[in-house]
């Protein structure tokens, strides 16, 4: 079900809406391979008559499942757009269409989540990464074996070309 509101209940005042959203419904899923939203989203709005337009403003959460592009350790990451704001035209070329009076917001707020999704999610800023084999612990019983002697380049690198 789509975030729609009534072009005729903002004659009289102003409308209030709240309440969540699906993924589904936003149309989120599978949009990257390190970013999954798997949990509604949250709204609370504020609908506002102007002259010839109607003002949006309020806010909007959404608890996003990621994966570090460093590590690929998973973590939580929450998206929250306080102030998020939509001016939506009634009149002129950029009008925004309305069917039996009632306005989508829906494609809307797609566009300003989607644009709000980290780009290169990190699980924590100074995240190093997977550790590289001369990085890792010793293992019980090597010996102090463990260097570039062990390692599987270890072969390429003794070639000369």
């Amino acid at each position: 079900m789509a975030l729609t509101f009534n072009l005729r209940h903002l004659e009289e005042k102003n409308l209030r809406l709240e309440g969540q959203l699906t993924p589904e419904e936003l149309q989120l899923t599978e949009l990257d391979e390190l970013v999954h939203a798997n949990r509604p989203m949250a709204y609370d709005l504020e609908v506002q008559k102007l002259d010839h337009a109607v003002l949006v403003r309020g806010m909007l959460k959404l608890e996003l499942d990621c994966e570090c592009a460093r590590c690929l350790r998973p973590f939580r990451q929450t998206l929250q757009l306080k102030d998020w704001a939509c001016h939506l035209a009634l009149e002129g070329e950029e009008s925004v269409q309305a069917v039996n009076d009632c306005v989508d917001l829906t494609p809307y707020i797609r566009e300003d989540m989607v644009l709000a999704f980290p780009q290169h999610p990190l699980c924590r800023p100074e995240c190093g990464g997977l550790a590289s084999p001369q990085q890792r612990p010793e293992q019980p019983g090597s010996a102090g074996t463990a260097g570039p002697a062990s390692t599987a380049w270890a072969a390429l690198d003794k070639l000369k070309l």
